[in-house]
């Protein structure tokens, strides 16, 4: 990537490089003093690309943010399965303390909210605007609010 295309995906907010950097030191810290450091500079990154991932957020492998952290919230508690795709103002909270646990290879489309501590199974589609609320099978798509399950595969 040349340097002048760096600047500007700096500029937007789409380069997320850093926050994932301090994200992976801050799950390696051994100490409590390191994780919180590491935890104000993941924090501090997120704010400003306008999102936010709680520092307790299990997210594995790599997770697709295609239009940046613009607008993610991602609860502390949450558990985010690998190769999950979200798109901008996601929100992904928890109720009562209890979060949900996302599967692998999930699509969450931009506007969604999924909320409580439910299990949303791999390879499922969220559709853009859905509120999800209760526990989702693997394969399925899901649209609307409330959230109505279109097809199983």
């Amino acid at each position: 990537m040349s340097l002048r295309q760096s600047l500007i995906d700096y500029s937007r907010g789409d380069h997320l490089a850093w926050f994932w950097f301090c994200c992976r030191w801050q799950r390696k810290a051994r100490t409590r003093w390191t994780r919180d450091l590491w935890t104000f500079f993941m924090s501090r990154s997120a704010h400003r690309h306008g999102g936010y991932v709680g520092p307790g957020a299990e997210i594995q492998g790599d997770l697709s943010l295609p239009h940046g952290l613009h607008g993610v919230f991602i609860s502390r508690y949450a558990a985010v399965g690998a190769g999950c795709r979200i798109y901008q103002n996601v929100t992904i909270g928890e109720v009562g303390g209890k979060a949900p646990r996302i599967g692998e290879n999930c699509l969450i489309g931009a506007g969604a909210v999924v909320l409580g501590g439910i299990r949303i199974g791999d390879g499922v589609k969220i559709g853009a605007g859905a509120v999800v609320c209760s526990d989702i099978p693997d394969g399925c798509t899901v649209v609307s609010q409330p959230a109505r399950i279109l097809n199983r595969s």
